[in-house]
C-alpha cells in the first residue's frame, strides 16, 4: 500500500470521528435542554448511539440518520428513557418517556 492511500486512510478516519462528535455533541445539547424545560436531571450527563443508518433528506441527499438514547430521573428513584434522533447534525425529534404522547403542549416545549 503506497503511503498516500494510507495518509488518504487516516484522514477519512479522522472526518469520521470528528463529524461524529460534533453530532453527539447536538444531541447532548438537546437532550439537556429537553431535561432543563421538563426540571427533569440528565443522569449520566450523556448519550449514547444506539442506531445509525443512511437515509434520503428532503434535498434528495444521503445523510445519517442517528438515534442516541438517553436517561433521565424526575426524583432521583426511577429511571426513564428518552431519544434523539438527528439526521446529519440537525436535530429531528426529542422524545422523553414521562411526557405523554397526547400532552400536546409538553410535546410543544420540546421543539
Amino acid at each position: 500500500m503506497s503511503p498516500g492511500w494510507g495518509l488518504l486512510a487516516v484522514v477519512a478516519i479522522v472526518a469520521w470521528w470528528w463529524w461524529s462528535m460534533r453530532a453527539r455533541e447536538v444531541a447532548v445539547a438537546a437532550a439537556r435542554r429537553a431535561c432543563h424545560r421538563f426540571s427533569v436531571q440528565l443522569l449520566d450527563e450523556t448519550v449514547s448511539l444506539h442506531r445509525l443508518r443512511p437515509i434520503r433528506g428532503r434535498d434528495g441527499r444521503i445523510h445519517l440518520w442517528r438515534l442516541y438514547q438517553f436517561e433521565f430521573t424526575q426524583t432521583g428513584g426511577e429511571r426513564y428513557a428518552g431519544h434523539v434522533v438527528l439526521l446529519g447534525e440537525r436535530l429531528m425529534d426529542v422524545h422523553l418517556d414521562a411526557v405523554g404522547a397526547y400532552d400536546a403542549t409538553a410535546r410543544d416545549r420540546l421543539q
